[in-house]
This record gives structure tokens, C-alpha cells and sequence, in this order.
């Protein structure tokens, strides 16, 4: 028997509702760009790091890892564009600077997500920079020093570690977002004393990746080719030993440089003035848009009676 529907006389036709799927989505940021989220996205996991600290330029510290974010269940707008800002790595700086600490690495941005630069690696030209730069996690102190490095950001980074207190012997590691960095010893040559803080792993990708070494700190060695401390493991770079005779591989002395897209610290360099710190490498930003139910209509066709109308709109399923 036919209905009056709002002026229309046919049949009723009661829409039915069903339910669709939205994929997921990972999108990882090596540079600053836009990421705009899905049409039935109201929430994301996030990965933020930030640029690594550098190493310093002399029997130096090694430089802290980017500060390092990670969570689930971030609210995020449908169908919005947000700013994602991926943090450089601090510069690289010579043992014959003044200062000569590290540089410290630049923040990364996703939404209302800061992760903090790692701190530079302390050098002895300049006091208050002996021990490190604060930073996501903080650089190690120099070779001379003995009183503790620079501390890491609470919630993403840990503290880089101790000189050796002796002119002989490694700067400390710079901390990374999973260990602080280990303290400098008097035994040259020796990778362990002075390493980076490990980083951490994360599998938001899918893999389990680890990324925000801290840099290991160099060395100081009287004659032949010395290397400090190892970088931690997630892209910290090797510290190095002094310019002194016998080299082949590092004439300088260089800090091997952070791990580009890590967040690692730099290493260290060693004495002698001409080598640098090794850089600090560049953040990451990772954004997965996880896979999402959601309700449609379907019998949509033919004539409505008002009220299924009505509920459709309401529900935001009326196309």
C-alpha cells in the first residue's frame, strides 16, 4: 500500500546499513612536508625524532640523539592537512673552534608533537660547555672533564655519559633515546669506553627498526691510528682518535657522522685541532593512519519514507 512520503506517493524503500573498511596507511617523512589524513581518519600512531646532536671538535664528547616520541591514539580531523617539520642534524665543527662542543640538532613537528634536537658533545674551549649540550638526549662530556654530561629531555632521551677526567683516554658517548651514554675511560683505542647510548627499535612500519644512537666520544692517543667510543646503535656515529702520525683511513681525526633519517648523534673527534665532529644525523617523522571501519548506506535507491531519511542524515550517511 503506498505512503505519503513529504509529497512523494510510491513505494517505501527503509535503506539498509552495512559497513566499509579503510586501509591503512604509513607515511614516513625523511624531509619537512604536508601529510593530510584520510577521510574516516580520527586518530594516528606517530613516530617523531629529531635531528641529532653533533659531536665535538676536540677530545671531544659525542653529540645526543634526537628526542625520540612515539604513541598510539593521537585525535587527528578528517580529510586535514597538518605541517609535519623533520629536524636537521646539528653541523659538524671543528676541534679548532671556539666553541668547539657540538651544535645541537634541530626539532621535529607533527601536530601538537615536539621532539627535542639532541645536544652537541662537550669541548674544552669554553667552560660551561665542557660537559655537553642539553638536549632529546645530551651530548658527552670531553676527554678533561670527570663531573657528568649533558642531561636528556624527560620522556625522550637519556643524559650522555662522563669523562674520563684525564687528558689521556675518550671523551664520553652522547646519550641516545634508550641509554645513557657510557662514561670515557683512560685506555685509548678502546670502543667500548666512551660509547653512544643505544637507541631504540620501533616497528610502526611494519619491520623493527632501530633509530637515535648517541655518538661515541673521542680519543686521545700519543702515536699511530686510535678510533673512541662506538656510536650507539640506531645511527650514532663512530668517535675517532687525535691527528697523529701513522694515519691512513682518518688522517684527521674526524667524528664519523650521524646516520642520516636517524636521529643519531655524531661522533666525536680527537686532539690535534684540525679534525671535526662528526654531524649529527637528520630526524624522521613516521604517520600511520590506522585501518578503519566505518558505516554506509546501501538500498539507497527508489523513494524514502521521511524518518529513514532523516536518520541517514543524522548519521552523516546521506551522500
Amino acid at each position: 500500500m503506498a505512503d505519503f512520503n513529504g509529497g512523494v506517493i510510491g513505494v517505501d524503500n527503509v535503506p539498509t546499513q552495512g559497513t566499509a573498511t579503510q586501509s591503512e596507511i604509513i607515511t614516513t617523512f625523511n624531509s619537512s612536508g604536508t601529510l593530510t589524513t584520510a577521510a574516516e581518519t580520527t586518530a594516528v600512531e606517530y613516530l617523531v625524532i629529531a635531528g641529532g646532536g653533533s659531536g665535538g671538535g676536540e677530545i671531544a664528547g659525542g653529540g645526543g640523539a634526537g628526542g625520540y616520541r612515539t604513541a598510539s591514539g593521537l585525535s587527528v580531523s578528517k580529510a586535514t592537512s597538518y605541517s609535519v617539520t623533520v629536524g636537521a642534524g646539528g653541523a659538524a665543527v671543528s676541534g679548532s673552534a671556539n666553541p668547539d662542543a657540538g651544535n645541537n640538532g634541530s626539532n621535529s613537528v607533527f601536530s601538537s608533537i615536539t621532539s627535542t634536537g639532541g645536544g652537541g658533545g662537550g669541548g674544552p674551549s669554553t667552560e660551561s660547555l665542557k660537559v655537553g649540550r642539553v638536549g632529546g638526549s645530551g651530548g658527552g662530556e670531553w676527554v678533561g672533564g670527570g663531573s657528568g654530561g649533558a642531561a636528556g629531555t624527560s620522556g625522550q632521551g637519556n643524559a650522555g655519559g662522563t669523562g674520563s677526567g684525564d687528558t689521556y683516554g675518550n671523551g664520553a658517548g652522547g646519550g641516545g633515546s634508550g641509554a645513557v651514554g657510557a662514561n670515557g675511560g683512560n685506555t685509548s683505542n678502546s670502543a667500548t669506553q666512551g660509547a653512544g647510548g643505544a637507541g631504540s627499535a620501533s616497528s610502526i612500519t611494519g619491520s623493527s627498526v632501530t633509530r637515535a644512537g648517541g655518538g661515541g666520544g673521542g680519543t686521545w692517543c700519543s702515536s699511530g691510528e686510535y678510533t673512541g667510543g662506538n656510536g650507539g646503535t640506531g645511527g650514532g656515529g663512530q668517535g675517532w682518535g687525535n691527528t697523529a702520525s701513522g694515519y691512513t683511513t682518518n688522517a684527521q681525526g674526524n667524528g664519523v657522522a650521524g646516520t642520516a633519517n636517524t636521529g643519531g648523534g655524531g661522533g666525536g673527534s680527537g686532539n690535534g685541532g684540525g679534525g671535526y665532529g662528526g654531524a649529527g644525523g637528520s630526524g624522521v617523522v613516521i604517520i600511520k593512519q590506522p585501518e578503519t571501519d566505518y558505516s554506509v548506506v546501501t538500498n539507497t535507491s527508489g523513494i524514502w519514507n521521511m524518518q529513514a531519511h532523516y536518520e541517514a542524515v543524522v548519521g552523516s550517511n546521506w551522500t
